[in-house]
């Protein structure tokens, strides 16, 4: 028999390499001699540049960048020589792992470090970069993104440089275009990136820009936005939208995963030319996980929480899927899971870390010993089968 682990990371507790390796021990326990193969998996969220680079050659890079409140820091990201690939996540400059919880604050969070890093790697030559869009602390719509890469927003009297609130009196934006190079395909491309360079958006969500669905009403108070917060920020990108419609003629707002990373989504659609697609998908291509799923008689993903949103994107539903399509079972080990019917039907079996009367900390404190636990029972059920 040959196992293939392909997790997502717990957040919080362990990176996917560690989870993967602690399932395999707990497998290795009651079936030494079964063939296992590891792949450490993301979606677009936290892990993904770490993920990728781990399957290929690259090397990790620093560069000079701000932070979601404008102290300097350095931030890092993963560089593809042969593929002039840059890999990196908006977390790294402006994620909510920047700030503390008394800092939190969307109003003024801004994304001016993601372009910062944009920036970086296209002056290193980069063809192609990926960004996860995930763990963000930010809400501007890609509003400081945009600034660090040239372009400008002006109110009636003056340029609107400081926090996204400002955008309510937007009234037009100077994207300066490259010499000889129109906005192609209805999208622009500031003067600052070159032309040929593709940027690709890897989301794990599919939430629009506005409404009940969107970037604000659904995350904003994740990051610390009280209620008379959510209807200002919630303006405040209304008239982003609205300006970039009218100026340049195409319009994002309802894209899917354009409220990911708080707009950020929607942001690098307009002004970079960027294209949006679900990050588990790029991560899957990158590191071959159908070409090593093919080889595997079982499967075995998991994540920290396995519920609704799973279904949106998540890896362990993305797994399972190719899984499916492939023929091979699939289960799931998780650190804790919903009772959802459609989420429980799509896997062989769901082990939980949880344990009646566990809090969530002890369970995320015990995360390697408890799922090598679940790998054991999951291994001796196995070992029935056989």
């Amino acid at each position: 028999m040959k196992i293939l682990i392909a997790p997502d990371k717990f957040k919080g507790a362990l990176h996917a390499h560690e989870v993967a390796e602690n399932i395999a021990k707990g497998l290795r326990d009651v079936l030494p001699d079964t063939k296992i193969d590891i792949v450490p998996m993301a979606d677009g969220g936290e892990g993904t540049a770490e993920v990728i680079c781990g399957a290929q050659a690259c090397t990790w890079l620093q560069c000079k960048a701000h932070d979601p409140l404008g102290r300097e820091i350095g931030a890092r990201y993963a560089w593809i020589e042969d593929a002039k690939l840059a890999v990196m996540e908006m977390s790294e400059a402006a994620g909510m792992r920047r700030l503390t919880q008394s800092e939190r604050d969307p109003l003024r969070a801004n994304t001016f470090g993601i372009g910062e890093m944009i920036l970086d790697a296209a002056n290193r030559g980069a063809n192609e970069i990926i960004i996860g869009l995930g763990g963000s602390a930010t809400n501007d719509g890609g509003f400081g993104m945009a600034r660090a890469l040239g372009v400008r927003f002006f109110s009636d009297d003056e340029e609107l440089t400081g926090t996204v609130t400002g955008l309510e009196n937007l009234a037009r934006i100077e994207a300066p275009v490259a010499a000889g190079v129109s906005p192609a395909n209805s999208r622009t491309q500031p003067a600052r990136l070159p032309p040929q360079l593709k940027i690709i958006a890897a989301v794990d969500v599919k939430n629009p820009l506005l409404g009940e669905n969107g970037a604000t009403r659904v995350f904003g108070p994740q990051k610390g936005a009280g209620k008379s917060d959510l209807d200002n920020l919630e303006r405040a990108l209304t008239r982003l939208a609205d300006v970039v419609a009218t100026e340049f003629g195409f319009d994002y707002r309802n894209e899917a995963g354009a409220g990911a990373a708080g707009g950020l989504g929607f942001g690098l659609l307009s002004f970079c030319g960027a294209a949006i697609r679900p990050g588990f998908e790029v991560v899957a291509e990158a590191v071959g996980l159908e070409s090593k799923m093919k080889d595997a008689d079982l499967v075995i993903t998991g994540e920290g929480s396995l519920d609704r949103q799973t279904l949106e994107g998540k890896t362990p539903v993305g797994v399972a899927r190719l899984a499916r399509k492939l023929g091979k079972p699939v289960f799931a080990i998780v650190g804790r899971a919903s009772e959802d019917r459609e989420l429980r039907e799509i896997f062989e079996g769901i082990y939980q870390n949880t344990r009646p009367g566990m809090s969530q900390q002890e369970n995320m404190k015990r995360a390697a010993e408890l799922l090598r636990e679940n790998a054991r029972e999951l291994a001796e059920t196995l070992g029935v089968g056989l």
